[in-house]
């Protein structure tokens, strides 16, 4: 594996950082995704987020079935633990998972309480090609008026998303990655609004 674990995941670490204090800023992790030497199933932002934020201190979980090579390279990667996705710190949702899979996993995915909020889940979502021309405004902290984005999550996905972070500081956040290396971030603080639903 040619990936730098200091220098290039730092750079990945940047990069996500200032995706999630300017929700709907798409940042390209393409310069990094270059230094991996081997095959994925999954895209490489999915693999190179993974790899940032996943240690020996927290779990995950991976929606698809059938994923035992991506499970035990993760885990030997960055030493973390596969867990039930009602355990998991981290949920990792490949291109391949169903919208019903997805809708279950978000209902069921650590969301905090309100004596521990921070005991919520990261999402790391495949998603077909990132833009900033969508269905999707986004306002919050972060952003100044509006923000549009377009992602691979359908309406359904967003109202249970929605649903569960009503109760800040409760909530989940969630990371994009597309096939073109790029990401953006969208934290439970965002307001979500699609267009055509009030």
């Amino acid at each position: 594996m040619a990936i730098d674990q200091v220098h290039d995941l730092q750079q990945v670490y940047r990069k996500i950082l200032h995706s999630m204090s300017r929700p709907g800023t798409i940042s390209s992790l393409s310069e990094v995704a270059e230094h991996i030497d081997f095959n994925l199933t999954c895209n490489d932002a999915t693999f190179l987020s993974a790899m940032t934020f996943l240690d020996a201190e927290v779990t995950f979980h991976i929606l698809s079935k059938d994923k035992q090579n991506l499970i035990e390279k993760i885990s030997e990667y960055t030493s973390a633990r596969y867990a039930p996705i009602s355990e998991a710190d981290f949920v990792i949702i490949l291109r391949e998972d169903t919208d019903a899979a997805i809708q279950n996993a978000l209902e069921q995915c650590k969301n905090g309480n309100l004596i521990d909020p921070q005991q919520s889940s990261t999402w790391i979502i495949e998603s077909t090609l990132l833009s900033n021309t969508g269905e999707l405004t986004l306002t919050g902290p972060g952003i100044q008026h509006t923000s549009q984005l377009h992602t691979s999550f359908s309406p359904s996905m967003w109202q249970v998303r929605n649903e569960r972070t009503k109760e800040y500081p409760l909530g989940i956040d969630l990371i994009f990655a597309d096939d073109a290396a790029q990401i953006v971030c969208i934290p439970r603080t965002t307001s979500v609004k699609m267009m055509g639903v009030s």
